[in-house]
């Protein structure tokens, strides 16, 4: 585990590792916030010597990260790698390894079954200040960001525990929290229901005009909504404050798959999908590209990275349009209204009315929908939200024009994987250890699979339940296919090969229930090379 919620440390099989000067600790604080993602070297250089660089700051940079290195060689699925004119520090699972990721990660699944669990498990994992004992204007900032998302963390818990019904026991913390906090008015009416849930309703009242005096008279603004109104159910003596609420309404739609792992590359697209979701207007991506590219396997990651951006959920479907008869989108839409806690017998029986409610819910609201394998825009347009606080990120084989013309959508097309990107690929299925030792099979098999991250998954796979089998014999295996498929280099029958290989390896019974097509050498799309919908190893890189 590595560890920044606190003193940067960590641990190798539950003993502390020496990770150095402050500054050698920093270089990996540096990486381990990015991790899964190379961090260019002046990017490294500026955050932990600042913009005033010395002249010898590159030399040092790479001395700190050959002796980092050396610190974490026994640490099983994590590595420092060299990648794209930078650093990466990639790991197995990062949401396991370091445990900023693992704050997130566990922020990111609180919905209200599980809140009080995941949201106490993370707070857990704080030590003290983040980065204690580093130093400089990147440290500074980010230690700030992330006592916000630890201040952030703490307020949903309490909103947690006040929907499983608690009161009594929160009133001792939120009395010390509201003092913190005086004119933040979410912490005010916690401990005001805290309060009147503990039958203390009097101090509940005066505690009430005491904040709206403050408000007044140091902002000049009276007491906001929320709380108002939290003040004129407790004068009604509202019934419903003093029960459990947890069930009273409709569960936040949390409804994507996995996040895929590993994950490599893609940063310019990442960075594409960035500037959409931070855009003034709805914002909309769509990812297109053949079959077997990648596209699901970016949008996922992608989305899990960024839970916190989309607090009111997130919706996932699978249009269909990879294969067979796409998803009509009046189904797609009946799904968001189940998901969003709509009644089979509330729901409108006409299709646009159907469509009009769904906006109607999402207005306002910072959802995320991921809309997967679009046949074409027409499939996609009845799906938008009409507000600007969503976003919608579409995967499709089809280029989408009418959806990146008519509404805007940034256009982030897929092309395969670098060779140094399927090597990291390969190094974070297989290992680091494996890896180093077949360095020319591990060059054989990224050749073979020619960039395609449904290839390297499926060789990868085919690899981790045989690991007795050396690397080279399994490129081998692949080379016994014939040279004709993957002369000239051709990404699409490297991984045309992958997936007849695959295929042979089949069962009877599992073959006839992939129900690969004949995989003929079409054009650039690889749509007629890739199997019909062959089970998750597929779904998970496409």
């Amino acid at each position: 585990m590595l560890r920044l919620l606190g003193e940067v440390a960590a641990e190798v099989d539950g003993r502390p590792v020496d990770l150095g000067a402050p500054r050698q600790r920093c270089v990996l604080a540096a990486l381990a916030v990015d991790a899964g993602r190379a961090v260019p070297v002046d990017r490294l250089v500026e955050r932990v010597w600042g913009t005033e660089v010395a002249r010898r700051a590159r030399a040092t940079l790479h001395s700190y990260i050959s002796r980092l290195r050396r610190a974490l060689a026994d640490a099983d699925g994590l590595a420092i790698v060299h990648r794209s004119g930078g650093y990466a520090l990639v790991a197995d699972a990062v949401e396991r390894v370091v445990d900023v990721h693992r704050f997130r990660h566990l922020c990111a699944r609180a919905g209200d079954d599980g809140a009080v669990v995941a949201l106490t498990e993370a707070l857990a994992l704080w030590r003290g200040e983040a980065f204690t004992g580093l130093a400089g204007e990147w440290v500074l900032a980010e230690r700030d960001r992330l006592r916000q998302e630890r201040l952030a963390a703490e307020h949903d818990l309490v909103d947690a525990r006040l929907r499983a019904g608690q009161g009594a026991e929160l009133v001792a913390e939120l009395s010390a929290r509201a003092a913190r906090h005086p004119l933040d008015e979410r912490v005010q009416g916690q401990y005001l229901l805290a309060l009147h849930r503990a039958g203390r309703t009097p101090d509940a009242l005066a505690h009430y005009r005491q904040v709206r005096t403050r408000l007044v008279g140091e902002l000049g603004t009276e007491p906001g909504t929320a709380l108002r109104e939290l003040h004129r159910r407790v004068l009604a003596g509202d019934t419903a404050l003093t029960a459990p609420t947890a069930s009273a309404g409709p569960a936040v739609p949390r409804q994507l798959p996995a996040a895929p792992l590993p994950f490599v590359g893609r940063r310019d697209e990442l960075d594409r999908l960035d500037a959409m979701s931070t855009a003034a207007t709805v914002g909309i991506a769509a990812i297109v590209g053949s079959g077997g590219i990648g596209k699901t396997w970016l949008a996922l990651h992608w989305a899990h990275r960024h839970l916190d951006r989309f607090p009111d959920g997130q919706l996932f479907v699978d249009l269909g349009g990879a294969g067979g008869a796409p998803m009509e989108p009046v189904v797609a839409v009946r799904g968001f209204l189940d998901a969003l806690g709509v009644a089979a017998d509330r729901r409108p029986t006409d299709p646009h009315a159907q469509t009009a409610l769904f906006r109607t819910l999402v207005a306002r609201r910072r959802v995320l929908l991921v809309l997967d394998n679009a046949a074409a825009t027409a499939q996609v347009v009845p799906l938008l939200p009409g507000g600007r606080t969503c976003a919608v990120v579409v995967t499709s084989r089809d280029s989408l024009p009418g959806l990146i013309i008519g509404h805007g959508a940034r256009h982030v097309p897929l092309d395969v994987l670098s060779a140094a990107d399927a090597r990291a690929f390969l190094t974070e299925r297989l290992g680091a250890v494996r890896v180093r030792e077949e360095p020319a099979a591990v060059e054989e098999l990224v050749e073979l699979c020619g960039g395609f991250p449904l290839a390297l998954g499926i060789t990868a796979g085919h690899a981790c339940t045989r690991p007795s089998l050396p690397l080279s014999a399994l490129a081998a295996e692949l080379r016994e296919l014939g040279p004709t498929e993957l002369e000239g280099h051709d990404a699409a029958a490297g991984a045309h090969t992958v997936l007849t290989w695959s295929h042979r390896r089949l069962t009877r019974a599992e073959a006839r229930l992939c129900a690969l097509p004949a995989l003929a050498r079409p054009a650039p799309d690889f749509r007629s090379r890739t199997p019909g919908r062959c089970g998750a190893t597929r779904n998970r890189y496409r």
